[in-house]
């Protein structure tokens, strides 16, 4: 007899399973200690490229919260990094890029990535966790938009003002670099199936700063493209970004079993904008963890009960865990969303 299918990939594929699975974006990270002490003379490059570290780094939240998967330790910048693109991962501050991307004769600098031979020891890190785990590894790529805005901005921003101009006053290489961002995307993901992974996230982390119209346009089918080639390997899929309530619907569109949710919407709003047929991810704000246990469990059985409304639901934050985060009230966290499914029943 087959054993049954893990609840987050129930869930993934619309059915309700017996409790709703929990994870948490960013569940490896700096609110860690074990973390802390592995990663204390190593850059996330660099660790990202031990795989034995790497490895590590993907078990521990599942080690110490009992969380419903685990999520591949790597960045969404190891693709282009590793075709050449200058980036430097700054604490604090994140992704830079040491030379950003100007106009066409930049589409030069990118090539398409071969896995196998430019980031195998993200193929060998799946490879090692696969073996220990019990549960579900999710990888993830960047949306081509999110990259782009690295690439274009030469980091973090909060206007995307250079982003949002090459792509009003330079269409041609606005599109091109798209495509170019979607194979690279789309290659890396394949290979991470073929690696073992079972199930992909596709964070669009700021696809927020557009507009309907200009999602429509200018991303969403850059992002269909990543989404609907790796539909074919049958591969359960979670498209997410952030302050992207008015774009839930397009996103469902882009060709996801999985519409993450911020939390800045509901999941009682995002039901009805993305219709029944998508299992909902989220939603908890980040900041509630840090109030204590009380208001993360108030919080938490209300997101639970919006969830239970809809239909499918992964239970997750709106966003990553935060640095200042207390381990132990995520650990109470996962037992009191289980424990909450459990008495449902």
């Amino acid at each position: 007899m087959n054993p049954p299918e893990p609840p987050l990939l129930v869930a993934a594929r619309g059915d309700i399973p017996s409790q709703v699975p929990v994870w948490f974006m960013r569940q490896a990270g700096r609110s860690l200690p074990e973390y802390r002490a592995l990663r204390a003379n190593e850059s996330i490059l660099e660790a990202i490229q031990r795989p034995d570290l790497a490895a590590e780094i993907t078990l521990q939240p599942v080690r110490r919260y009992g969380v419903d998967a685990a999520i591949l330790f790597s960045d969404i910048v190891v693709p282009v990094a590793a075709i050449g693109v200058g980036v430097e991962i700054v604490p604090g501050r994140g992704p830079v890029i040491a030379e950003p991307f100007r106009g066409a004769s930049d589409l030069l600098r990118l090539r398409p990535l071969i896995p196998e031979e430019d980031t195998p020891y993200v193929l060998e890190t799946i490879a090692i966790a696969k073996r220990e785990l019990n549960v579900p590894l999710i990888g993830f790529a960047g949306a081509p938009f999110t990259v782009a805005s690295y690439l274009i901005e030469g980091g973090p921003s909060r206007t995307f003002t250079r982003t949002k101009a090459l792509m009003y006053n330079d269409e041609p290489t606005w599109f091109a670099l798209m495509e170019a961002l979607a194979e690279i995307a789309l290659a890396s993901l394949r290979s991470q199936v073929a690696a073992g992974v079972d199930a992909i996230q596709l964070f669009d982390s700021w696809a927020g700063a557009l507009s309907r119209r200009d999602y429509a346009r200018y991303v969403l089918p850059a992002s269909r493209h990543v989404l609907e080639g790796i539909g074919a390997t049958g591969t359960p899929r979670i498209h997410f970004g952030v302050g992207t309530g008015e774009l839930l619907e397009l996103m469902a569109g882009a060709g996801t079993d999985v519409i993450g949710v911020d939390w800045r919407t509901s999941l009682a709003d995002a039901s009805p904008r993305v219709g029944r047929g998508y299992c909902l991810q989220g939603n908890l704000d980040p900041a509630v963890v840090l109030a204590g246990v009380a208001a993360t469990h108030r919080e938490a059985a209300r997101i639970l009960q919006e969830g239970a409304d809809h239909g499918p639901h992964i239970f997750n934050l709106g966003h990553g865990v935060l640095p200042e985060t207390d381990p132990g009230v995520l650990t109470d966290l996962v037992e009191f969303v289980h424990n909450f499914a459990r008495a449902a029943t």
